[in-house]
C-alpha cells in the first residue's frame, strides 16, 4: 500500500477536506475537515472506500484523539436541493473548515473543485484521500458519521435498506420507492427511480 504523504506543503497549517453522501438518492451529504500532526502515522490510514467498515471504526477515535482538530458538517436533503449537491458538498468542507482551531492557512480537498469566494485558500487534489493523510481521515470521519447517522433513520424507515445502502440507488433501494414511495429524507430534486422504473416496465 502506498504510503500517504503527511502535508502538501511544509510549515504551514493544513486542513484535508472530504466528504461522503454525495451520491445518494436520501440522507445528509457529510463532510469533514482535519488537521493532523506532521508525525502522525497508522498502519491502517487510507481512503475510506478502501477500508471495511470495522478498519474505519477502528481508526475514528484514533483520529479524533490525536487530531489538533477536527470537525463534521451535516447539510440536510433540503439544503441538498437548493445549492445543488455539488455546492452543498464543497459547502459543508468549509463549514467543517470554519469550526477548526487553529484556522488552517490551506485547505486540501479531495476531488476536482476547490472553495470559491471563500476565506481559505484551497488546494483540489484529484483522488486525494488516497495521497494525504489529512484527507484520507476527514474521508474515514465524514463516512463513519454519515453511516451511523443512516443506520439510525434505518430504524424509523426500515422498509428502505438505509442500515445496508446508506441512501445509495441500489437496486434494493429504488425497488422500496416504486413500492412505499419516497420519504421526507429523499433528496427530490434527484431522479430517484433513473432508468428503473422503465427497466421493470413500468408506465
Amino acid at each position: 500500500m502506498q504510503e500517504l504523504l503527511p502535508f502538501r506543503t511544509a510549515g504551514i497549517i493544513e486542513a484535508g477536506c472530504d466528504e461522503a453522501g454525495r451520491g445518494c438518492l436520501a440522507g445528509p451529504v457529510v463532510a469533514a475537515a482535519v488537521i493532523l500532526p506532521a508525525d502522525f502515522h497508522h498502519p491502517l490510514l487510507n481512503d475510506s472506500k478502501k477500508l471495511t467498515p470495522r478498519q474505519r471504526d477502528e481508526l475514528r477515535p484514533v483520529i479524533e484523539k490525536n487530531a489538533v482538530s477536527y470537525a463534521v458538517c451535516f447539510i440536510d436533503e433540503r439544503e441538498i436541493e437548493e445549492l445543488n449537491i455539488l455546492q452543498a458538498s464543497l459547502t459543508a468542507m468549509e463549514r467543517s473548515a470554519l469550526q477548526l482551531t487553529p484556522r488552517p492557512e490551506e485547505l486540501l480537498i479531495d476531488g476536482n473543485k476547490i472553495l470559491r469566494n471563500s476565506v481559505f485558500r484551497s488546494h483540489a487534489i484529484i483522488k486525494g484521500d488516497g495521497i494525504y493523510r489529512s484527507i484520507a481521515a476527514a474521508s474515514i470521519l465524514a463516512k463513519t458519521y454519515r453511516d451511523e447517522y443512516m443506520e439510525r433513520l434505518h430504524s424509523e424507515f426500515p422498509h428502505f435498506g438505509w442500515n445496508e445502502n446508506k441512501g445509495y440507488p441500489t437496486i434494493g433501494h429504488r425497488t422500496a420507492i416504486l413500492e412505499h414511495g419516497s420519504t421526507v429524507h429523499h433528496r427530490q430534486t434527484f431522479n430517484l427511480l433513473g432508468d428503473f422504473q422503465l427497466e421493470l416496465g413500468f408506465e
